[in-house]
């Protein structure tokens, strides 16, 4: 069994998966706080399931780019739960999630994460076959207008897409396409499974060196 934890903005989601069924998935977008509702929430969760945390073979996190508090929160969250029931702790970069929501497409996909101050935070994904989206370069910060420029059709944009910037991709006048919202949202679901193919694979954290990807510095931002 496995909990799926993300709080790397302030969507917010959990869910549980036994690698063969999505036993519960919620998410919402939180006018709070994660610390007054993220422990609630998942005891909440493990309660309508009848699960114990004891049960767990781990706890799969999102790790980022996000913002400085939500990260915090619920990365020092995930690392209590996993060393209190000696379980497994298995962080997952944030992008890597609304790639996960996306069905093959030809050419490159995009999935972006708000990053404040007019900028965006984006992942250049490439179809890999059975590996699915993958992306072999770290995310990159900038400009919206900058990054519209760097790229050639096909492009399928997904993730936290505002409406200004929707307005300029479609006015780019490229082979740019915006993925249904439905879809591209950021589910924990994908973060769970994403987590068990890791287990599988014993590819587990240490939670004492398990680290958040951060939109910029923590000084920078109140977020």
């Amino acid at each position: 069994m496995i909990l799926a934890i993300d709080t790397a903005t302030k969507w917010t989601g959990l869910a549980l998966y036994d690698g063969r069924t999505l036993l519960a998935e919620t998410g919402w977008h939180s006018t709070n706080t994660h610390t007054v509702e993220l422990a609630p929430s998942v005891d909440e969760l493990l309660r309508r399931t009848g699960i114990q945390a004891t049960d767990l073979a781990a706890v799969a996190v999102a790790i980022g780019p996000g913002s400085y508090t939500g990260l915090r929160i619920g990365l020092g969250f995930a690392k209590g739960l996993a060393l209190a029931n000696q379980t497994r702790l298995i962080g997952v970069p944030t992008l890597d999630i609304v790639a996960a929501s996306q069905t093959y497409s030809e050419g490159q996909l995009v999935a972006i994460a708000e990053a404040g101050r007019s900028r965006v935070c984006a992942g250049l994904y490439q179809w890999r076959g059975k590996k699915g989206w993958q992306s072999p370069e770290p995310p990159i910060i900038d400009s919206w207008q900058n990054l519209l420029d760097s790229l050639d059709g096909p492009v399928i944009f997904a993730g936290e897409i505002n409406p200004a910037a929707a307005k300029l991709i479609r006015a780019a006048g490229k082979s740019f396409q915006i993925a249904n919202a439905m879809n591209s949202a950021r589910r924990a679901g994908y973060l769970a499974e994403i987590g068990w193919q890791r287990l599988r694979r014993g590819w587990v954290d240490d939670p004492a060196t398990l680290a958040p990807i951060y939109l910029r510095n923590p000084a920078e931002t109140s977020a």
